[in-house]
């Protein structure tokens, strides 16, 4: 799962802009940890091997969270023979969100 992030200002003054765009960066990083760290908790444990293969990094205004198991996509989906386990969805869409993002970028200009 790829996350991007565009912001769009009308601030004109270059040191706050930096100000910005850096508490911005940071809070991609932040959003980007708790859907990693929501969906290890989330993840339907037989051995742990899902759970363990969850990894994510950021790199500036994108991140990216995913699990290397082989097999996380069909749990969160499911198959013919399985019911889906939603582990990501849940994690995205408690931490994904616009107010999310402002509230962080808030935080990180304190």
């Amino acid at each position: 799962m790829d996350i991007s992030v565009n912001i769009a200002t009308n601030i004109k003054t270059p040191e706050v802009l930096r100000k910005v765009n850096d508490a911005a960066i940071k809070a991609v990083k932040d959003i980007v940890l708790d859907i990693e760290r929501d969906a290890k908790k989330g993840s339907p444990v037989l051995t742990g091997n899902n759970r363990r293969s969850i990894e994510s990094k950021a790199d500036g205004l994108s991140g990216q969270v995913n699990s290397t198991s082989g097999y996380g996509g069909w749990l969160e989906i499911g198959t013919s023979k399985m019911p889906a386990r939603p582990y990501f969805k849940p994690a995205l869409d408690e931490h994904l969100t616009e107010a999310k993002f402002a509230e962080k970028i808030k935080d990180n200009l304190k």
